[in-house]
């Protein structure tokens, strides 16, 4: 079972049909960074039950929409067993994702980028 957390942050849809950051034919699929190299996990750990923890940094998430459509995606991946995130508007947002095992780094970016988003850069 995975696990979703989401807060409200009391964005309003744009009388356009879209959500708060994007119009009906402006959806983040594709968007910028879509080409952005891999973002490595600031933080991987193993729990005691096995479950691998790791944590990204996106890039372009905006409003509750883009956090479903990150969790979508990464909940896709194999092994996924719940994806939290920490919203940061206009910033990087902080992505939790705990699986059954380490997650391979290219399917992580993947997902981020089939959602429409960027992992952000490790210098």
């Amino acid at each position: 079972m995975t696990e979703h957390r989401f807060q409200d942050l009391g964005l309003q849809a744009k009388g356009d049909g879209g959500c708060a950051c994007c119009g009906p034919d402006e959806h983040p699929h594709g968007g910028p960074g879509a080409n952005a190299s891999l973002g490595m996990p600031l933080v991987a750990s193993t729990a005691p039950d096995g479950t691998v923890t790791a944590d990204y940094l996106v890039d372009g998430m905006t409003c509750a929409h883009c956090v479903s459509s990150v969790t979508e995606e990464l909940s896709a991946v194999d092994g996924v067993v719940a994806v939290t995130i920490d919203l940061n508007v206009g910033g990087l947002s902080a992505v939790h994702v705990s699986s059954t095992s380490e997650l391979n780094e290219e399917l992580v970016r993947e997902a981020i980028t089939e959602a429409g988003y960027s992992l952000a850069s490790r210098s």
